[in-house]
């Protein structure tokens, strides 16, 4: 059996080494590759003759995936599959894993951690120093006693809510499917309307689906307060970033704290988000740490085994 990891995913040299020998031990070939690559013509070539497939976020499309007929199981070291054509793994037979949750703490303490940023004028502050200036009397915000809404209460929603509750915040929620776990924490439910009426922060945690593309319309940003700050650590496209965009230049939403976009960073020059007024960007880091790194290894070796072991039964 050959597996192909396309990218080295964290997976250091000599850990591959190491893990080759393993995997030669079970009859298997594993070549790890050593960079990322993106463009088709060179996937296609990496994962020629492979029958597992290991992946993070780089796009897996139907053009790429028909040119690879011995392929049989993508292991995905990522938490969503959007980036995979899923239906036609699913014509071919191709079984799909992911590594759900191994970023759960990591988003979670950078959405916290942007809503401090702008509240507190973090990045501001930092050029204003730098600049020899002081604080030109500028106030902060605290986030105790704010009502926080969460839309998507799966784990990184849930986790999201726990440390919110640490510093005092009222939590609100929309989703799909209630947890009676939020429930017990305190968590109030209600329409996704609701939440963004009421909400001073917005915070994003919801899977992109066909029934959550665009879920954040213009429609339901025209809902929110003025004073309120809208945060983005799910996926691009659960939101209108174009009504995001026009709502923060005519000051009709406070800010907004980005780290999603429709298409992977780095942006294009002519995205809205790049001029709006009062924007935290960051290019997609919030489940990069070293920590939820070394999770995801473990659970995407899990998968592989789990793999190997069911096709030797």
């Amino acid at each position: 059996m050959k597996i192909v990891a396309v990218e080295p995913m964290g997976i250091s040299s000599e850990r591959a080494e190491e893990l080759a020998r393993k995997y030669e031990k079970k009859g298997c070939e594993l070549i790890v590759f050593p960079d990322r690559k993106e463009d088709e013509a060179t996937l296609v070539e990496r994962m020629q003759g492979a029958e597992v497939v290991m992946v993070s976020n780089i796009p897996l499309g139907r053009n790429v995936l028909e040119k690879c007929p011995d392929l049989k199981f993508l292991d995905v070291a990522f938490t969503g599959l959007d980036h995979i054509d899923q239906d036609y793994c699913s014509q071919r037979g191709i079984q799909i894993c992911n590594a759900s949750g191994y970023a759960t703490q990591a988003v979670a303490e950078l959405a916290v951690g942007m809503m401090l940023d702008v509240y507190r004028k973090m990045t501001p502050f930092d050029a204003a120093t730098r600049s020899l200036q002081g604080r030109n009397n500028i106030l902060g915000r605290e986030l105790c006693g704010k009502t926080v809404g969460i839309v998507g209460t799966g784990a990184i929603g849930l986790r999201t809510a726990q440390l919110l509750k640490v510093f005092g915040c009222h939590i609100i929620a929309y989703s799909r499917s209630q947890r009676q776990e939020a429930i017990d924490m305190g968590i109030e439910y209600t329409s996704l309307e609701e939440v963004m009426k009421r909400s001073d922060i917005i915070s994003l945690h919801t899977p992109l689906t066909k029934q959550t593309k665009g879920l954040i319309s213009s429609e339901m940003l025209a809902l929110c307060k003025p004073s309120a700050i809208v945060v983005n650590t799910s996926r691009g496209g659960v939101i209108d970033n174009k009504a995001l965009a026009d709502c923060l230049n005519q000051g009709r939403i406070a800010a907004a704290a980005i780290d999603v976009y429709d298409t992977e960073p780095p942006l294009k020059a002519d995205n809205p988000l790049l001029t709006a007024k009062n924007t935290l960007l960051l290019p997609h880091i919030a489940f990069a740490t070293r920590e939820s790194f070394d999770i995801r290894i473990d659970i995407i070796l899990r998968n592989l085994d789990q793999y190997i072991e069911s096709k030797q039964r």
